[in-house]
């Protein structure tokens, strides 16, 4: 299989408030947008995209219909993860986990979306010396 692309989608009662929600604290701006779906797309990169869908939406086959979202991690990787979470904190978005680095190679916070998607803002760091070797070599953050 080639992939040309691929993005996740949020399920949600909540479409154009959670479309709203990433547009304004996340950078994204709508390239498609109905009463029952909104294709974002971040104003920086194209490739960078998320959708939010009616999860009640006849195209969603019946057994996934008015699911809500659990079991979701979104992962943003970011220049200034301090910025970001400074800029988050201020507008008032719930701090999930504390901004913290993780010997594994991460300086991450959590925050959440109006729906309890969590979303985990990263900045790669160089992983403690337990976890390099864990990497590929080309794939390690410097």
């Amino acid at each position: 299989m080639k992939v040309t692309s691929f993005y996740p989608v949020i399920m949600t009662r909540e479409v154009a408030t959670t479309a709203a929600f990433y547009v304004e604290h996340f950078g994204f701006q709508a390239v498609f947008e109905a009463d029952w779906y909104v294709h974002l797309q971040s104003a920086s990169y194209e490739t960078v995209n998320l959708a939010v869908l009616d999860r009640g939406h006849h195209t969603i086959p019946a057994q996934g219909r008015g699911a809500p979202v659990a079991g979701l991690l979104l992962n943003f990787e970011v220049d200034d993860v301090d910025a970001e979470y400074a800029r988050l904190k201020q507008a008032g978005l719930p701090i999930l986990l504390e901004l913290r680095d993780e010997a594994f190679g991460q300086r991450h916070f959590i925050t959440g979306d109006p729906n309890g998607v969590m979303i985990d803002v990263i900045k790669p760091i160089p992983p403690s010396s337990d976890f390099a070797d864990n990497y590929a070599a080309a794939a390690a953050p410097q």
